[in-house]
């Protein structure tokens, strides 16, 4: 049986795998990968056996720091990192929920003072059993994000 890849391999950098289909995108963003000189490919909803579909991301010349690993883990709770070096992946392992997270999200509260004031947003984490329950740090409004 061929097997084909419907994304080009990468020399050295990160892959970002079993993103949640439709979160691809809002990584990319959240890494702020378009506005850098790296070589970004981003597969959008390609078939995967344990999820449907999935989104996938190579950084080429990139590796994605530990910080940035949990920060990834609120739009994708069980993607996994691939360290690529010389066409090998020389680390793999699954980002990890933080506790709290800055800057990543915008409150859905209208009247939360970070929508009327130059702040950064703060939010308390936990995770359920198919969303991220999220707490603002400073309306204390709780809100789930649906990962799944």
């Amino acid at each position: 049986m061929n097997k084909t890849l419907s994304v080009a391999a990468i020399n050295e950098g990160t892959v970002i795998d079993h993103i949640p289909a439709g979160q691809g995108m809002r990584i990319v963003r959240l890494l702020k990968l378009a506005g850098q000189h790296n070589q970004v490919t981003l597969g959008l909803n390609l078939p995967s056996k344990t999820m449907g579909y999935k989104d996938l991301i190579k950084v080429e010349g990139r590796e994605v720091s530990e910080e940035e690993a949990n920060q990834i883990a609120v739009f994708a709770p069980k993607a996994t990192l691939n360290i690529i070096r010389g066409f090998e992946r020389v680390k793999k392992f699954a980002v990890t929920l933080p506790k709290r997270v800055k800057k990543v999200l915008r409150c859905p509260n209208e009247r939360c003072v970070t929508n009327h004031e130059a702040l950064h947003t703060h939010f308390e984490l936990e995770k359920r059993v198919h969303v991220v329950q999220l707490k603002c740090y400073y309306c204390e409004k709780s809100f789930a994000y649906d990962t799944f």
